[in-house]
């Protein structure tokens, strides 16, 4: 357990005040926008412990980070766990807010980016349709970049296979003719 039992107490009023919030907000699409295909091995949510608080150490072993990597993005203002007696504690916010950095790092995105797109939740959830529009207005841009370097790779390979196979029928000429 984490601190005194009066700040348990504390925080747990106030984690029971944020999950009826969470029901009144709609929170339950929190990870809506993060498909489950190509996974890493971090969980894609925390369905078995909606409002446990989290030590760094729970934290990094479940999703497969280092400490040094949850400090880094709490410096880029990506993570602001909440510190009880001194000891960052991740709550389910800390956490879903966890998981999308990792899925877009994974996909190649860069901080500043991932901090735009976190930041534009809003303390709320009042800027999820922002969200929602920027995921598909992002991905549609990464999806036409990649369909344009699989056609190049395609052409690619397409003139590298006829180049091999006149190699090759040069080859078997010259080693049929002798020399």
């Amino acid at each position: 357990m984490v601190g005194t039992s009066r700040e348990q107490d504390t925080v747990g009023r106030q984690l029971k005040a944020k999950s009826t919030r969470d029901a009144e907000w709609g929170d339950e699409d929190l990870d809506a926008d993060l498909p489950a295909a190509g996974m890493a091995s971090w969980p894609l949510s925390d369905e078995h412990e909606t409002d446990a608080l989290m030590g760094i150490a729970e934290v990094c072993e479940r999703y497969g980070v280092s400490p040094r990597a949850l400090r880094f993005y709490e410096t880029k203002g990506l993570l602001a766990p909440r510190r009880i007696n001194g000891t960052r504690v991740y709550n389910r916010d800390d956490r879903a807010r966890l998981r999308r950095i990792l899925r877009a790092k994974s996909l190649g995105m860069p901080l500043s980016e991932i901090k735009h797109y976190l930041d534009m939740y809003g303390r709320h959830g009042e800027g999820r349709i922002q969200q929602l529009t920027y995921v598909i207005e992002k991905t549609d841009a990464a999806i036409a970049d990649l369909e344009a370097k699989r056609a190049e790779i395609d052409a690619t390979l397409a003139e590298l296979r006829a180049i091999n196979a006149h190699s090759r029928s040069v080859l078997s000429a010259k080693r049929k003719s002798g020399g």
